[in-house]
């Protein structure tokens, strides 16, 4: 019986690594890596050896046999992807192994940003270097958009989490949450950053989400996805603003993963979601708001839709609702959207070429609908919530080189460049930071590791500026700035949310306070 690679795959290509049969496609080499949602077992090739299985850090891969009805889908899936792609085979040729030439001694790196960019270069500096790494959040807990951005119905994406842990233990790693970079008071500065090691890697993501440029669109009920899925994620410091009168309709302005994700929990069932980790504030309100009805928003047809075929799946595989499509007006006006939406159903409806004029004010001057154009026909949606979910783009760190128009640090192969283009030593930026926010985990996996070669290859090459500070100095001046939160301090978090979420039979509830979080780690040391 062959292996299937399911919904939950995160594309980091841990998998195709262990195959021993190269069976799993496509690979880091191979057109279509990044942009497919998954990736694909060769039912013909495949072995059933299991490596796979045991590499995955999300815990997407069983045997064909084992997946239950909801997941069987994905057999075909897989074995279609070959079918419609016959210049892909399977098996090993023309295997190339990387060099990796001797360091210096005693390097020391430290790595801005703890999410799936940063944890893959830790990975890959722990994996393929002698250096000792000082991982940097301006959180007390690390994870960035694993803990804090993937919806908390898939707690199986989270898994990849586990794989990061076990290097923040590693004797080479030092953790220091809850120090910023920038100017402010419990930040430290790039150019000290510079100062007290060899190398640094920015990891820092596009955490600002991207206006609409509509009238309205500062009302009271009117958000972006990025503080939405923050605070029903329980990330400290983010702000959904949902109305606490009533909101039976929500429209979504866009069609990536993200907007489905919101969709879905806007609409699922409250007693299912307390059966994950989703914040309390988040839960209670969704309890009494019981919104019934989403609207996705699309510019163009379904066929340029953003979203991948997994997230839709996941969408018709929601019991008790509805999911419709339509970019006809004619059939815009059977959807009844001009009046507040039937509490005797749960609905997701696609609204495809259409276009946002305004957001529109109640007689409370909250959120009371929106004004689309749907193909030409200008129509009234009447929702209580606007959400924008239409990108997301880089901020601009004090002290280090901004592209302001593309919201990105400017990197040449992952190194940084200044403002005369050329490379800044030892200074290097990955994932999102630095090519924008496109691809999904496994896409930063492969461009971490391409930062950390370019960093090995200037370290062999004599083109870093060695440190003459040493760990404690950092320490010191970490300590200057913040309450440093160690691993010891981070797995005290995770002990005290896990406790919390397990007196209520859930996984767990999170700390959604940062004061909260500091109390419980500096608790544990004493």
């Amino acid at each position: 019986m062959v292996h299937v690679i399911t919904q939950s795959c995160c594309s980091d290509a841990s998998c195709v690594a262990v195959c021993p049969v190269n069976c799993i496609h496509p690979t880091p080499d191979e057109p279509g890596y990044g942009t497919s949602d998954i990736l694909h077992v060769d039912p013909v090739a495949c072995i059933d050896c299991g490596a796979c299985a045991d590499a995955c850090p999300v815990d997407a891969i069983y045997p064909a046999d084992r997946l239950g009805e909801r997941d069987r889908v994905f057999i075909e899936v897989n074995a279609s992807y070959y079918r419609d792609n016959p210049d892909i085979s399977s098996g090993w040729s023309n295997v190339v192994y990387p060099e990796i030439p001797r360091l210096d001694a005693g390097l020391r790196v430290a790595v801005v940003g703890t999410g799936p960019s940063g944890g893959y270069a830790l990975q890959t500096l722990i994996g393929r270097t002698d250096a000792t790494v000082t991982m940097i959040d301006r959180l007390p807990t690390p994870g960035g958009l694993v803990r804090a951005g993937v919806a908390p119905d898939h707690p199986g994406t989270r898994r990849v989490l586990k794989t990061f842990d076990l290097l923040y233990r590693h004797p080479r790693t030092t953790m220091i949450g809850g120090l910023g970079v920038g100017d402010g008071p419990a930040e430290v500065a790039p150019a000290e950053l510079a100062d007290h090691f060899d190398a640094v890697f920015y990891a820092v993501g596009a955490p600002a989400s991207k206006p609409l440029g509509v009238p309205g669109e500062d009302l009271p009920g009117s958000t972006s996805a990025t503080d939405l899925v923050g605070w029903y994620n329980a990330a400290p410091e983010a702000f959904g603003d949902i109305r606490v009168d009533g909101c039976s309709r929500a429209v979504i302005v866009g069609t990536g993963n993200v907007a489905l994700d919101v969709a879905r929990i806007l609409v699922s069932s409250p007693e299912e979601l307390a059966a994950t980790d989703i914040a309390d504030r988040a839960l209670h309100l969704l309890r009494s708001q019981n919104v019934h009805e989403v609207v996705l928003l699309g510019r163009r047809g379904p066929e340029h839709a953003a979203y991948t075929p997994a997230e839709y799946r996941a969408l018709e595989a929601m019991t008790d609702v509805d999911v419709i499509a339509c970019d006809d007006p004619a059939l815009v006006r059977d959807l009844a959207l001009d009046r507040p939406a039937d509490p005797e159903r749960r609905r997701i409806v696609f609204l495809f070429t259409t276009a946002v004029s305004e957001i529109v004010p109640d007689e409370s001057d909250q959120v009371g609908g929106v004004d689309v154009v749907t193909s030409g026909h200008s129509h009234r949606i009447a929702a209580g919530l606007v959400v924008r979910s239409v990108g997301y783009r880089g901020v601009e760190i004090a002290g280090l080189p901004f592209d302001a128009e593309v919201g990105t640090i400017p990197t040449a192969d992952g190194r940084i460049l200044g403002a005369d283009g050329t490379p800044v030593p030892g200074q290097y930026a990955l994932g999102w930071a630095a090519r924008g926010a496109r691809g999904g985990i496994g896409a930063n996996r492969q461009h971490a590791i391409g930062a950390v070669e370019a960093f090995i290859a200037d370290a062999a090459a004599g083109r870093l500026v060695r440190t003459a500070r040493t760990a404690a100095d950092f320490a010191a001046l970490a300590a200057s700035r913040t309450t440093p939160i160690d691993y010891a301090g981070v797995a005290a978090i995770d002990r005290a949310e896990r406790a919390r979420g397990q007196a209520v039979g859930r996984p767990r509830i999170k700390f959604t306070e940062i004061s909260e979080m500091v109390a419980e780690a500096v608790r544990a040391r004493r």
